[in-house]
């Protein structure tokens, strides 16, 4: 039988549905399927950019990803395939953790204006929960620096090997293979460092739930 209240409060799950979710208490017929979701872009702006490769890790999982082809690039397509493939990808999960990416901020919105553009069924209101890792760094630390980097080298979590370099961004926007191939390796290692961010520091925040 099911317990009526959350091993961590003792509250009723009615109250702290967000308890049940990660509980899982024995019985319970929910499982929330949890993903870490990261872009690599061209450009900050959706007007004048494109994204070059997404990547949606499950929560203890194999990682959900997509990069431009230099097919797509050359051809001037760029990244309306690849929007496709996100749009059914996100819809896989019940919950997305981004960092510095929920609204007003740069994944979700630069997603959102890319579907949109090429009038494609972006999730919708109240789909999809988002939480932003970066609120919990910002609001329950106090780190010299609230960048996913800093805070990864501060708990001693591996992070970005393949470092940002603009002669790798330039070389993708010309549609080279090799640094194509480049951006979505420091796009998988950001979902994997973000996953494992996520499980040392999201217990000090009950963060507010946002939809997409």
């Amino acid at each position: 039988m099911i317990s009526n209240t959350c091993e961590a409060h003792r509250h009723s799950y009615i109250s702290h549905p967000q308890c049940y979710l990660k509980e899982k208490p024995h019985g319970g017929p929910v499982i929330e399927r949890i993903g870490f979701l990261d872009i690599e872009t061209s450009n900050l702006s959706a007007t004048f950019g494109y994204i070059f490769s997404y990547c949606i890790k499950e929560l203890d999982g194999p990682i959900l990803e997509r990069v431009l082809t230099p097919a797509e690039v050359k051809s001037g397509a760029f990244d309306r395939g690849l929007m496709i493939d996100c749009n059914r990808d996100m819809r896989k999960f019940d919950r997305l953790i981004v960092f510095w990416g929920k609204d007003r901020r740069h994944d979700i919105p630069f997603l959102r204006t890319r579907a949109a553009y090429y009038d494609l069924e972006f999730p919708l209101y109240k789909e999809l929960i988002v939480n932003d890792l970066w609120d919990i760094c910002k609001n329950k630390l106090r780190l010299h620096s609230n960048r996913l980097q800093a805070a990864c080298d501060f708990f001693d979590i591996p992070a970005k090997q393949h470092k940002l370099e603009p002669t790798q961004w330039q070389k993708a926007m010309a549609g080279d293979k090799k640094a194509l191939a480049f951006i979505l390796e420091h796009n998988r290692e950001d979902v994997i460092s973000t996953e494992a961010l996520w499980k040392k520091i999201q217990k000090y925040s009950r963060n507010p739930d946002t939809t997409i």
